[in-house]
């Protein structure tokens, strides 16, 4: 499999204090990859490498092109989409409006269709104040909004926060669907690793911002380290 990410030696800090050491991950084409670990393991300082939110040294590949001290704007045109913890929707925009901005770099006029197909009550709601929507809604606006961009890859910092159960397996589920029928990519970084290693065809844990693990989504939830720190039994 081609690899559409790859992260070769990545560091990066917040002022004087390091938060990653030397991450090296790939992400290939069509793959989704889960990044598990404890909180302040690293896994939203890696999204946010990759999304040149955050300082950083060390090589960011995609699709064979560094892109080297490129700001989120360049990595969104190189095809990453990034939902950031809390989703980052417009909650004073309507539905529709924040859909728009997804589309802003699109040439042409953006085909609501597509996001339509996979996300259908957004239709009825179009005319509604985003902020006013339940958790689980904002969640699958923030889906449809990134993929109106039309990534090649798209990253989703803990999607399940704050959900229902019932909620968090209904997004996975669109998540898996875009995947399996638009061939996106995905690498998601998640809490619940259960439901993450499900998902997911390969996996990494991060502690204290460096790969600890590696390994097929199989292997790692036959990892006895991971089953008990991670899995719960």
């Amino acid at each position: 499999m081609a690899a559409l990410l790859e992260l070769d030696d990545v560091s990066a800090r917040y002022g004087q204090v390091a938060a990653l050491h030397g991450i090296s991950l790939t992400v290939g084409e069509g793959e989704i990859v889960a990044l598990l670990g404890a909180n302040g393991a690293g896994k939203t300082t890696t999204l946010r490498a990759v999304s040149g939110t955050v300082r950083r040294s060390g090589d960011v590949v995609v699709g064979g092109r560094r892109l080297h001290r490129a700001g989120p704007e360049a990595v969104a045109r190189a095809g990453i989409a990034h939902v950031p913890e809390g989703r980052g929707i417009f909650a004073e925009l309507t539905v529709w409006e924040n859909l728009r901005m997804g589309a802003y770099m699109r040439r042409g006029r953006p085909d609501f269709r597509q996001a339509l197909e996979y996300f259908p009550w957004l239709e009825s709601r179009r005319h509604q104040q985003a902020g006013t929507l339940s958790g689980g809604e904002q969640q699958m606006l923030a889906l449809a909004r990134a993929f109106l961009a039309r990534p090649r890859l798209l990253m989703l910092d803990e999607p399940s926060l704050g959900l229902a159960p019932l909620v968090t397996r209904e997004v996975f589920r669109v998540v898996g669907e875009l995947n399996q029928k638009e061939g996106l990519a995905v690498l998601v970084v998640e809490q619940n690793a259960a439901i993450a290693l499900a998902a997911a065809r390969r996996a990494y844990v991060l502690e204290t911002g460096a790969v600890a693990l590696s390994g097929t989504a199989d292997e790692l939830r036959a990892n006895d380290a991971v089953r008990t720190a991670y899995l719960g039994y």
